[in-house]
């Protein structure tokens, strides 16, 4: 039950927006954003390792049943995981659950590599995806609270797009890695995992130094820790910097509180935001379908119809066209804004995969590799923003439950579906090695993110250069009436002057 502690007026909102970029950014990018490499390379590795895992001498004995399985239990824990540490982080702070979630990643991946036989198997990787999953609620949210507003969608859009460069390193990696000449089969797809674990214990350390979000501090009662965090930030940014701070231009008053209650929050988002809510759905259940059908089997893809043997520098090429394009195009989601940028990917890469199926017999497998690249491209930024979305457009008590809730129904709606719709597609044509029967895949991904793209256009939030507070009133904030769906401007206090 939420209990009211006190009231303040604050101005640490506009003190950390009005920073200019530092070196101190960087930490938090790195220490926080990196963990998108850890979900790429572990995606990648799993995939490729599939037939490692088959043989009772070298691997675990498991059939393409099990190995699904697995899969499925790695997106299972994702979606449980997100919707449990996201109410926690919003609960117990942005900084606990980071650093939990990251610990859990972890261990699991560590007794993924010692699995002994496959049901040991099946729970570290459900493990691995709650770990996961709990880390896109902890981090999301953190991310936008410490970045400044005018660098807030650029930042957002280029880490979750760095998902891909964990996916050609993990591509890569399998190379040698699966060659009997050069590692032992019976060690090599316990060595990927456990070097997995090794970058997580790295950003840990990196971790430690990033602080707790002081707008959940204040929120819940703790403005005198807010209150040193933001010093220290801005005396770290103005050493590194070397330019004079502003003063900042307005206060918000709150009411605080220890915690906010789950009921409360689910009313918020269902009836203050309903349209941002079909929003997000939108997006997430658009991209994930993509994302899970596509890449996921496209290595099957190239296997079965086109004859290819080692599908490592093909779904390499295709993760390193990802992250280029979600590094590309992220300046534009603060210049151009949010709206125009994620309706014009969204609709842009649907157009170019109905394309690609109306033309699917006439690729081989490096033009259509290509292809692949050039949807992607844009495909990645739009899909990156979705996460950018549902972090900035609901109040900040619900925000880390809001992007676990999407991640977790985009996730469980397109990320099951679209591998199975996939897979049965791939099955069905593998006896004539007709590549056009699977064309049908690619139209219903086109329809979801054409979808996605006119929702937006309709629905969207410009939230470019604006505040978080000014996008979605806090539950807690003095004022008398909350913005909800008609989008107006928070109404703020002057900061006083001297």
């Amino acid at each position: 039950m939420s209990v009211e502690t006190g009231r303040i007026t604050t101005d640490i909102p506009a003190r950390l927006d009005r920073l200019p970029w530092a070196r101190w950014h960087w930490l938090v990018v790195i220490g926080l954003g990196t963990v998108w490499i850890l979900d790429g390379l572990e995606v990648t590795i799993v995939g490729s390792m599939s037939d490692a895992l088959k043989p009772h001498d070298t691997g675990l004995g498991m059939n393409s049943f099990d190995v699904g399985f697995a899969g499925a239990a790695y997106v299972a824990g994702a979606c449980i995981g997100a919707l449990f540490f996201g109410h926690l982080t919003d609960r117990f702070g942005r900084k606990k659950l980071f650093m939990l979630t990251l610990g859990i990643y972890t261990i699991a991946t560590v007794l993924t590599a010692f699995s002994p036989n496959p049901l040991w198997y099946f729970a570290a990787r459900f493990l691995t995806g709650a770990g996961i999953g709990g880390e896109y609620a902890a981090i999301n949210s953190a991310i936008d609270e410490l970045i400044p507003a005018a660098h807030r969608g650029r930042v957002d859009v280029a880490i979750n797009g760095s998902f891909w460069v964990g996916a050609a390193a993990g591509s890569l990696l399998t190379i040698p890695l699966l060659d009997p000449s050069i590692v032992d089969p019976a060690w090599g797809w316990r060595i990927a995992f456990g070097l997995g674990a090794v970058l997580a214990a790295g950003i840990l350390v990196v971790r430690r130094n990033v602080p707790e979000s002081p707008r959940w501090l204040f929120i819940h009662g703790r403005e005198d820790e807010a209150e040193e965090i933001v010093r220290d930030i801005e005396r770290t940014v103005q050493e590194e910097s070397g330019a004079r701070l502003s003063e900042p231009d307005d206060t918000i008053t709150i009411r605080q509180r220890k915690s906010i209650g789950f009921g409360l929050i689910a009313r918020t988002v269902i009836s203050l935001y309903p349209r941002r809510t079909i929003l997000c759905f939108s997006l997430f259940v658009g991209q994930a379908f993509l994302y899970n059908a596509f890449f996921f089997t496209y290595g099957d893809t190239l296997t079965t119809f086109l004859g290819v043997k080692q599908t490592g520098w093909y779904i390499a090429v295709f993760a390193v066209f990802n992250f280029l394009g979600a590094l590309v195009l992220s300046p534009l989601f603060d210049k151009v804004g949010r709206v125009r940028m994620i309706a014009g990917t969204y609709i842009l890469s649907g157009v170019l995969l109905g394309a690609a199926g109306v033309f699917l017999g006439d690729f081989n497998a490096v033009t259509l590799t290509m292809m692949g690249g050039v949807i992607f491209f844009f495909a990645s930024a739009g899909a990156s923003a979705a996460y950018l979305t549902a972090s900035e457009v609901f109040p900040l008590e619900t925000r880390a439950l809001c992007i676990a809730f999407f991640y977790a129904i985009g996730t469980a709606v397109g990320g099951i579906s679209g591998p199975l719709f996939f897979g049965w597609l791939i099955q069905q044509a593998s006896a004539d090695k007709d590549i056009t029967a699977i064309a049908a895949g690619y139209f219903v991904g086109a329809v979801l993110m054409i979808a996605g793209g006119v929702v937006e256009a309709f629905l969207g939030v410009k939230a470019e250069g604006r505040s978080l507070e000014s996008i979605a009133q806090p539950l807690t904030v003095e004022d008398d009436g909350g913005s909800g769906d008609d989008d107006r401007p928070l109404r703020t206090r002057p900061a006083p002057a001297g």
